[in-house]
């Protein structure tokens, strides 16, 4: 009776054509001109708003650049993520959604594809590496005082080669970049996992390098610094002056992270799940027009990053320029 299982589930997997192999044009838009429309001005709104806000994060870095600190370049790296994804990709979809159709053929979806994922694993990583960052820094001390500028350039490569060679894997021969269900968006081939075993292990291995793993590091991450701040409440108003302000500093980056963690996941975390869906589900049981929200909603992931920043630059800026009068007060009484 196994026998006879495995069996029929290999033919099943064999006899499997993905929605692109089904029709002759995989490309044709599968939704109503009207929303198609509505979605291209939704994209382009998405587009210029990450554009201009990542472009100022980056611009204004630059202005400071030999100043940043470890955690800063970071953040900068996020902004350059997002700013690339924007650029580089959303062009594409906004064209095709207002044509009604991918026009750019098979290249460019595989092009869009490997852009998307590219950008987006760097983003998670790069979150991932801030996460630990402020965990080492709130949760162990001494970690802050041998942490240097070149310490996160090292980091920076890693995550950039991390998300290259992930993004680059597909064209190795064990995956692939695809069509979505509605035609005119691209990403990689979950549909894979429908057709052999070969590509269950290549998409099981994909979300726990590129979803899972970076996602419960965050969790962890943050857990512990919560649980670690609840603890430590009352030992830090034992402190002078200088420590609390250092303390009030560390937390403010600390909100920004989490807020920053939590809007990306938000976005990206409704589009993993139909994704997982289609590729161990029932084969094309997840309807067309379901599957374009969590699209849509993923790409504007980019956006939010910025707004986070304007909104408590305001309020850390008043605390950075108290702390430093604190500081700057301090090192004179000391000094004389």
């Amino acid at each position: 009776m196994n026998g006879m299982a495995s069996v029929h589930n290999t033919s099943s997997q064999e006899e499997y054509l993905p929605h692109y192999l089904q029709k002759e044009d995989p490309f044709a838009s599968k939704l109503s001109r009207e929303a198609d429309i509505v979605a291209g001005f939704y994209l382009t709104v998405i587009g210029i708003l990450s554009t201009l806000g990542n472009g100022y994060v980056i611009f204004m870095s630059s202005k400071r650049k030999k100043k940043l600190r470890p955690a800063e370049i970071m953040t900068v790296n996020l902004a350059v993520c997002d700013l690339g994804i924007s650029v580089v990709g959303k062009p594409f979809s906004i064209i095709s959604f207002f044509s009604h159709r991918w026009v750019f053929g098979w290249m460019g979806c595989r092009w869009y594809g490997w852009a998307g994922f590219f950008f987006g694993c760097g983003s998670l990583i790069t979150m991932t590496a801030v996460s630990l960052d402020r965990y080492l820094k709130i949760c162990h001390l001494s970690y802050g005082t041998w942490l240097k500028r070149h310490h996160a350039f090292i980091c920076l490569a890693i995550i950039w080669a991390y998300a290259t060679f992930w993004a680059t894997v597909p064209f190795a021969g064990v995956g692939s970049y695809a069509p979505e269900p509605f035609g005119t968006s691209c990403t990689l081939d979950w549909w894979l996992a429908q057709a052999s075993v070969a590509g269950q292990a290549f998409i099981l291995s994909i979300l726990f390098f590129c979803l899972l793993f970076p996602t419960a590091v965050i969790v962890f991450s943050y857990v512990k610094i919560i649980l670690k701040v609840k603890s430590s409440t009352k030992e830090i108003a034992h402190y002078d002056t200088r420590i609390q302000n250092s303390h009030i500093l560390e937390m403010k980056l600390t909100k920004v992270a989490m807020l920053i963690c939590a809007g990306f996941l938000i976005a990206w975390i409704p589009y993993a799940v139909v994704s997982v869906w289609s590729a161990f589900g029932q084969p094309d049981s997840v309807p067309i027009q379901f599957s374009v929200v969590p699209t849509l909603l993923a790409k504007s992931a980019a956006m939010y990053n910025p707004i986070i920043y304007q909104v408590i630059d305001c309020k850390f800026a008043c605390c950075r320029s108290g702390g430093l009068k604190t500081l700057q007060k301090s090192s004179l009484k000391k000094s004389r």
